[in-house]
């Protein structure tokens, strides 16, 4: 079973992202997309931490030999090839991404867990977004899916208030998927991916795009795509896989395919 392991490797900036490795992820994932070896995603930090957000000294240090600093609409010019684009691909690939956290998830760090289909996290762990803080707007999905995650009125606390939760209290909210103790993380995030890339990969990724799409639109569109996703997975070996298993009343051993 091949799995993509994607870890932010910059423990000494708490795994903080510049625009060269928000670039190399998307480059991955958009990769990731296409490879039909693949059957899940697990993204991870290296160090203590998870991420700490976007490394903004890094990103508006300029390119050019004085060091200058980018000219007015840099940002607007950048942000939605980079960090919106590394959000968007998380949410729509259709792989199932699994995420571990310990220590802090912070910004860009946070909307990454947020995107996973299923993130781990030590209790220890701190989810911040502290945007406003710093007096600036929320970017990388934060506004889009905190309220779908928790509801509108704990988005507020915590875009607008700046409060830090523990991965205990990210789990209870239920804007991650579940949180260990902090020396079961690894094994924790290592055992769900491994029952995820051992699943039906084309129905799991189907299954995915239509939740998300489902978000967006009424009932008689979402039906819509369940049926083409239905017709989609029907044809699958993992279909015909599972069908056998069924009537020989044992454990169904999937290809992916």
């Amino acid at each position: 079973m091949s799995v993509l392991r994607l870890v932010l490797d910059r423990p000494d900036h708490k795994n903080a992202l510049d625009a060269s490795t928000v670039r190399d992820l998307v480059r991955a994932l958009e990769d990731a997309a296409t490879d039909d070896s693949l059957r899940a995603i697990l993204v991870t930090g290296a160090g203590p931490d998870f991420c700490a957000g976007a490394d903004w000294v890094a990103s508006n240090r300029g390119s050019g030999t004085g060091g200058e600093r980018p000219r007015a609409g840099s940002v607007q010019r950048r942000v939605p090839l980079e960090a919106h684009r590394l959000i968007t691909l998380l949410l729509e690939v259709q792989l199932p991404v699994v995420c571990a956290v310990r220590g802090w998830a912070a910004g860009l760090g946070c909307q990454i867990a947020l995107a996973a289909d299923f993130t781990i996290a030590a209790k220890s762990s701190r989810f911040w977004l502290p945007f406003t803080q710093r007096g600036f707007t929320p970017d990388s999905g934060a506004t889009w899916l905190l309220p779908r995650l928790i509801g509108v009125a704990r988005a507020k606390e915590l875009i607008l208030l700046g409060r830090e939760v523990t991965g205990a209290e990210a789990a209870a909210w239920g804007m991650i998927h579940r949180a260990v103790p902090d020396d079961e993380l690894d094994t924790a995030a290592e055992d769900l991916v491994s029952e995820l890339a051992a699943g039906a990969t084309v129905a799991l990724g189907l299954a995915k795009r239509a939740i998300h799409r489902s978000l967006d639109v009424g009932l008689a569109e979402a039906l819509e795509h369940e049926a083409v996703a239905l017709e989609l997975a029907a044809r699958t070996q993992d279909f015909k896989e599972g069908l056998r298993a069924f009537t020989e009343r044992r454990p169904p051993t999937f290809e992916g395919r």
